[in-house]
């Protein structure tokens, strides 16, 4: 069921992304070529609990029998990697990489959700192009989340915007809606048809997240259960922002004004 966030809700929805927002800058100007991510990823951790806020993706459930809970308050992707990679103290990020890192913040029982790829070090023209269109896309479907489109018109200019440069957006998986739980109604794929889906009215909370791979489109689930990975190896990258419905223009919560 899509909710329609109260007035109140939307203040402590903007709270906690605010905190996301923080965090992901302190990220920015940490991140470096030889720490671990899991370094990273307590180092964030810290910066959260500090501030009042909760990792919400710490012990987040799989839904699979068999598989841990996510071990980690962020998901740290690097390169190959498209999604929920686990920090570890033996994964070290190096010169050249391409390192998306996930982060979802609960504070005063709502959420916050945004994704950022970041370019460490010296990255080659081809992975700096790959981060700077999947930026973009996420800008391109935003240009529909308003009253009176539908998810299918964000969907479609995602995947439309994306397929210009030759890239594939991911099909398995895909934004959602967000509020007091980190994932729900409704389902925001990153392709899809004009005119089609459930219709957008102000209130509703989206999280709009564009996961772009530099060529083939098929991926591959690591052992753990967690990490998805590119099939043939290639680059991926990964941009989300929550985003409020409002009258007019959508006003994205997870990024600090200027």
């Amino acid at each position: 069921m899509v909710t329609i966030k109260s007035k109140r809700e939307i203040e402590l929805m903007e709270e906690a992304c605010k905190l996301t927002a923080e965090t992901h800058n302190y990220i920015a100007e940490i991140i470096k070529p030889g720490m671990s991510t899991y370094e990273l990823s307590m180092l964030a951790e810290k910066f959260i609990l500090d501030r009042g806020g909760i990792p919400a993706q710490k012990n987040y459930p799989s839904g699979v029998k068999g598989v841990q809970n996510f071990p980690a308050t962020l998901c740290t992707s690097i390169n190959d990697v498209v999604i929920h990679g686990i920090p570890s103290k033996k994964e070290i990020i190096k010169d050249g990489d391409i390192v998306s890192i996930d982060l979802v913040v609960l504070k005063n029982g709502y959420h916050g959700d945004a994704c950022r790829t970041h370019l460490v070090g010296n990255v080659s023209n081809e992975a700096r192009k790959l981060v700077e269109v999947t930026e973009a896309a996420f800008w391109e479907g935003i240009k529909y989340a308003k009253k009176g489109y539908r998810i299918g018109d964000i969907s479609f200019a995602i995947n439309e915007y994306v397929s210009k440069f030759g890239y594939s957006v991911v099909r398995e998986f895909q934004g959602h809606g967000i509020g007091k739980e980190m994932h729900e109604d409704p389902g925001i794929p990153n392709y899809g048809r004009k005119g089609r889906g459930l219709r957008i009215e102000p209130g509703m909370t989206l999280a709009i997240e564009p996961m772009v791979i530099q060529k083939n489109p098929e991926i591959w689930e690591l052992d753990d259960g967690w990490t998805i990975v590119t099939a043939d190896g290639s680059l991926s990258a990964h941009y989300e922002n929550t985003v409020l419905i409002t009258e007019n223009e959508p006003k994205v919560l997870t990024m600090l004004k200027k």
